[in-house]
């Protein structure tokens, strides 16, 4: 059976990208608040790993919305605060997320299933999937690129260690091509096919691997859509679920430029600290040897504050 390669298909088809196209070619007058960095990304398509992609179907707000928000439920206490990079920056860093909730945006994604079931597990935000009761899924699979096919680490038990190289990285590559395009036919086979009754879609999908790929619409407020990227967009997430997460910073980046910096610096770029990480700090730099056994701090708790301050 001849095989088709990862990269035999494009993340959308003509068809999206003409549909695209004409929704771009619409402007439309509007007294809203709009966000000219955000106009830029309105409905294109960002291609993620080999099928995937993010696009903003919608959105609500910009910087001035949160510091506008800002200014009516804290009133005349935000008087001292010069400008909106300074409040947001304020917000940010006292951890005021009210604000920050009056932006939303909507994303249409297109996702792996495995890589959907882990973003699911955020369930501060709107989601409308595409059902495969209704429809028939696409053939089409993530399939790892060379550099992202890796072992099991030996000291993470949920991360990967050293790359897959030569046969042992063609075997696998083999076998998840091969499983995912079997799967499929025998999905095929199971629909209505040639006069035979079938089975039901619902049923017939039970069958496909965790690598075919899904479609939703995604709505969030920026708050939320933060937190995500606080966790997603980190060097220790799954590679897979970052790549979608950091395509994403982008595009918040170009809507909201202060709030994006200010979540750039202080939780993207910054440490939080126990009382026992403050305390130690304290104690180094007034000259004190401070180890693991005298700083009060599990083992894992000491790795985390080697890997920052040493």
């Amino acid at each position: 059976m001849a095989i088709p390669s990862e990269d035999s298909a494009m993340p959308i088809t003509p068809e999206q990208q003409a549909q695209i196209d004409e929704q771009r070619a619409d402007p439309r007058p509007t007294l809203r608040a709009v966000s000219e960095g955000m106009e830029r990304h309105l409905y294109r398509a960002h291609e993620v790993l080999d099928h995937g992609l993010v696009r903003v179907i919608d959105y609500m707000g910009d910087d001035a919305a949160i510091t506008q928000a800002a200014r009516v439920s804290y009133g005349r206490g935000t008087k001292s605060v010069s400008n909106d990079e300074g409040l947001i920056r304020y917000l940010m860093r006292h951890w005021h997320s009210t604000p920050f909730e009056m932006c939303e945006v909507k994303f249409h994604v297109k996702l792996p299933v495995f890589v959907a079931r882990q973003w699911i597990r955020h369930r501060t935000a709107n989601v409308n999937e595409y059902s495969a009761r209704y429809s028939i899924l696409d053939r089409e699979f993530y399939i790892p690129a060379p550099e992202h096919l890796a072992a099991q680490s030996t000291v993470n038990n949920q991360g990967r260690g050293q790359v897959l190289e030569g046969d042992e990285a063609a075997r696998v590559l083999d076998l998840l091509r091969e499983d995912a395009m079997r799967s499929y036919d025998h999905y095929e086979q199971m629909l209505s096919q040639e006069g035979q009754q079938g089975l039901a879609r619902e049923l017939a999908r039970m069958n496909l691997p965790a690598n075919i790929y899904t479609q939703w619409y995604w709505k969030v407020d920026l708050h939320n859509l933060f937190h995500f990227l606080r966790l997603r967009a980190d060097a220790h997430a799954q590679y897979e679920i970052r790549a979608y997460a950091e395509t994403m910073c982008g595009i918040v980046r170009d809507w909201v430029p202060f709030a994006y910096a200010a979540f750039e610096d202080y939780r993207l770029g910054g440490v939080q600290l126990s009382a026992k990480g403050v305390e130690a700090l304290k104690r180094r730099l007034s000259g004190e040897v401070v180890t693991q056994e005298n700083s009060g701090m599990s083992k894992g708790e000491w790795r985390e504050f080697e890997a920052v301050w040493d």
